[in-house]
């Protein structure tokens, strides 16, 4: 099992078990799972579709509440928290990033990024300093107003990312962020969540493609609502190396082209 005496988990999770009851019969999505997560890890949820690595997300984003067990965020006991305090303890401690990124259409970038912070109550001088910042971070500083119909997938990913840093959360958690993009964008994408990692940001992302888990520090692998695996990366790939791959072999083709259409 992975460890670390450096950081103090900011996750801890014992025993948690979730059971959906409907009519008489009782499906069990999560059974006695127990782990840690320490500050600063960049962490990978992989298993098959039922896996229960959706059940998990939503009992980590405080989306929903266990049967059973304890689930402990930042030292406090999430489970025996009322729905009110647990709303806005989720707002404060967790960024959430989504597969189909959960935009609002009509707003665009910028909006869609001030929005957790209306909500926080930040004046509106702070709010455009802080959504510039995140924009900016991740490299659309130039499209802070197109909406997300004139973006392409991997700028709208980024918007998302950027829109669940801005209340600086303890913890991000990515739900399949890769998963309705192309090779290159995904690429893209988690060379962001890298270099939130290296910052030192705790990062829980759910895949089922092992190669974005290879992306990671740490992979817990899910199967029948069971924790069967937890593995240590021992030198995860970093994403700005596939890049520069495809760069590589982007130029080289186009020198190829040229040269062709030279030759004709």
């Amino acid at each position: 099992m992975f460890n670390s005496e450096l950081n103090k988990p900011i996750i801890i999770v014992e025993e948690l078990t979730k059971i959906y009851k409907m009519d008489s019969f009782e499906l069990k999505a999560l059974q006695n799972v127990s782990f840690k997560v320490y500050s600063g890890e960049f962490v990978s949820v992989m298993g098959p579709s039922g896996s229960g690595k959706s059940t998990l997300m939503n009992l980590l984003g405080c989306l929903d509440t266990p049967t059973s067990g304890r689930y402990l965020l930042d030292q406090q006991d999430v489970s025996k928290l009322k729905d009110n305090t647990l709303a806005t303890f989720r707002n404060k401690k967790i960024g959430f990033v989504f597969q189909s990124f959960n935009l609002l259409p009509k707003l665009d970038a910028f909006q869609n990024v001030e929005l957790p912070l209306i909500y926080a109550g930040v004046s509106r001088v702070e709010r455009y300093e802080i959504v510039k910042k995140f924009l900016t971070k991740v490299g659309l500083e130039d499209r802070m107003h197109h909406r997300p119909n004139q973006l392409s997938g991997g700028q709208t990913q980024r918007v998302a990312i950027a829109r669940a840093l801005v209340n600086d959360p303890s913890i991000i958690l990515a739900d399949e962020p890769t998963g309705n993009l192309d090779t290159r964008s995904g690429e893209e994408i988690m060379q962001i969540f890298q270099t939130l990692n290296d910052e030192g940001k705790t990062i829980i992302l759910v895949t089922h493609e092992h190669d974005i888990s290879l992306h990671t520090k740490r992979i817990l692998s899910f199967r029948d609502g069971q924790l069967v695996g937890d593995e240590k990366v021992e030198n995860p790939v970093r994403a700005e190396d596939s890049l520069k791959t495809y760069t590589d072999q982007e130029e080289k083709q186009k020198l190829e082209e040229s040269q062709l259409s030279t030759k004709s």
